[in-house]
């Protein structure tokens, strides 16, 4: 007879990456995605560390969508020993056909970059998460499950896959646990999309439920009221305010969908004469793969036509090849650039900035989520100067933010979706958020939930799900992989960077060699205070 399940949340605890989330009852187990950790280098460190269980004793993966927070590290639960089935929805399995290989091909390129520094400086080489053969491994696991139709995962679980209007492919899960007399219902949000998304339609999912684990990315943020004439007009607006006869428009977008959109309505504002026509280079292979796949499926997109017709226009242009990208260095005239990563973490959007951010005539605009930590939320922020692979910048570009491309429900939608899947008789677990999002959404559900249904686990912690509560275990005897005041939050490294830039800042302004001698005397005594 099993007992009751339990839920052990292994990522997208207190943080917005490395969703990950299993479940165990009667001695079997399964996954709810099991993403790569992105932000601070401590969490991404995670990354390259043991798994906080055993892959080989996990029976099957249910993927929510393709994003790389929550799929990025499915090669390496395959390297280490998964053999199970994973689930997913058909143009889920697609598009991790091509973003899992850009994973690895990206994380084998940067290996090979730091081995090199760190044989000059006498460090240990190291080695890449996963290789382009272990994601192309993964993705022969992977199985199309329609959505709406039962399947079983492993023996005592079985599922069902809902649209969660996030991104092409992206579901909820909703899973029934064997449990002593009756099976435990849970849902598993994913992420959701927004009301008024241009390609997607509103997520979907049954009402009534034992407990809820729901993404909270934006639970303290009210856009106000989106729509497709709004996004488009502010869109219109930050290009107009770019352009210059000698800069560029920079934007950092997720390759997968954000890219997808913007192309669609800056052709429409082209075709429409809202703006004036520009060349607008797609500066990333995943996106031009993953453009592909949309073409595919665009029949049954919302706005289908229009994408097709923006992947057509003749002002739209992709680039392939580093030659191609490096081009872009010596283009005139006003242009637009759209390239990956999203973050500013890795991909060619770095060369973009490293060779446009100290030229006042360009500006670089933010479109979407920028987790603490990345270089992205550095710009966000205001960072007055960055530094890029050892080198300072300073940041003269405009930096702008456009938060209307969110593939994200906000407060008010979140709050509102679980609305229509209530009663939930138990607890409704906040994930996928740091603390302020997470402490937003609480304060919106407080008049629908009391306190103590109300949970936003740690990371790795664990609870018994019952009909009507789920209780913590405790294991004093585990140590956490992180302190749980890292997670969420900016770490040493960012502080270290920081300084350094704050000491160069300094001696800079210092008027004579007396006086910046004098600092560097200063600063070797603190250093030797302590």
């Amino acid at each position: 007879m099993p007992s009751q399940p339990v839920v052990t949340f292994h990522g997208a605890a207190e943080t917005v990456t490395g969703s990950c989330h299993m479940i165990e009852s009667g001695g079997h187990r399964i996954l709810i995605d099991c993403g790569m950790f992105q932000g601070s280098k401590t969490e991404k460190e995670l990354n390259y560390r043991a798994f906080p269980f055993d892959p080989h004793a996990v029976d099957a993966l249910i993927l929510t969508h393709a994003h790389i927070d929550h799929s990025g590290l499915v090669p390496k639960l395959v390297k280490d020993g998964f053999k199970g089935p994973i689930f997913a929805s058909a143009p889920t399995i697609d598009l991790c056909k091509v973003m899992l290989p850009d994973s690895a091909h990206i994380q084998e390129m940067e290996v090979e970059q730091l081995n090199r520094r760190n044989k000059r400086r006498g460090r240990q080489s190291v080695t890449p998460i996963y290789t382009l053969l272990d994601a192309l491994e993964a993705v022969k696991q992977m199985q199309s499950t329609e959505l709406g139709v039962w399947r079983e995962a492993a023996p005592g679980f079985r599922f069902r896959l809902w649209n969660a209007g996030h991104l092409l492919g992206s579901t909820s899960v909703e899973v029934e646990a064997a449990s002593n007399d009756r099976s435990v219902r849970i849902l598993f949000s994913g992420d959701l999309g927004p009301d008024n998304k241009l390609l997607q339609p509103a997520p979907e999912a049954p009402a009534g439920w034992d407990h809820v684990v729901m993404e909270s990315t934006y639970g303290n943020t009210d856009r106000q009221e989106v729509t497709e004439a709004r996004r488009r007009a502010e869109l219109r607006a930050e290009v107009r305010a770019a352009i210059n006869p000698d800069g560029v428009l920079l934007i950092p977008s997720f390759a997968v969908e954000r890219t997808q959109e913007l192309l669609a309505d800056l052709v429409h504002l082209f075709e429409t004469g809202q703006l004036p026509p520009c060349p607008v280079i797609i500066d990333s292979p995943l996106a031009n793969r993953a453009s592909q796949i949309f073409r595919s499926y665009a029949r049954g997109l919302d706005n289908g036509d229009l994408l097709l017709r923006a992947f057509a226009s003749p002002h739209v242009r992709f680039t392939e090849s580093v030659e191609q990208s490096m081009a872009l260095d010596q283009m005139h005239g006003f242009h637009i650039v759209i390239s990956a990563s999203g973050m500013c973490e890795a991909g060619r959007i770095r060369h973009r900035l490293r060779n446009w951010l100290w030229r006042p005539e360009a500006t670089v605009l933010l479109v979407g989520y920028q987790a603490t930590g990345t270089l992205g939320r550095l710009l966000a922020d205001g960072a007055p100067e960055i530094r890029m692979k050892g080198e300072q910048i300073d940041v003269r570009a405009r930096i702008r933010k456009l938060d209307l491309y969110s593939g994200h429900a906000d407060g008010p939608e979140l709050a509102a979706w679980l609305r229509k899947r209530m009663p939930v008789t138990g607890t409704v677990f906040m994930v996928h958020g740091e603390e302020k999002a997470i402490e937003g959404l609480r304060a919106r559900l407080s008049d629908s939930l009391s306190h103590e249904h109300l949970i936003d686990p740690h990371l790795d912690a664990s609870y018994r799900l019952g009909h009507a509560a789920a209780i913590e275990i405790v294991d004093t005897a585990r140590k956490p992989r992180i302190d749980p005041m890292q997670v969420g939050r900016t770490d040493w490294h960012n502080d270290f960077q920081s300084l350094l830039l704050d000491i160069q800042a300094e001696v800079g302004k210092a008027a004579d060699e007396k006086t910046r001698a004098r600092i560097i005397r200063r600063l070797r005594g603190a250093l030797a205070a302590e």
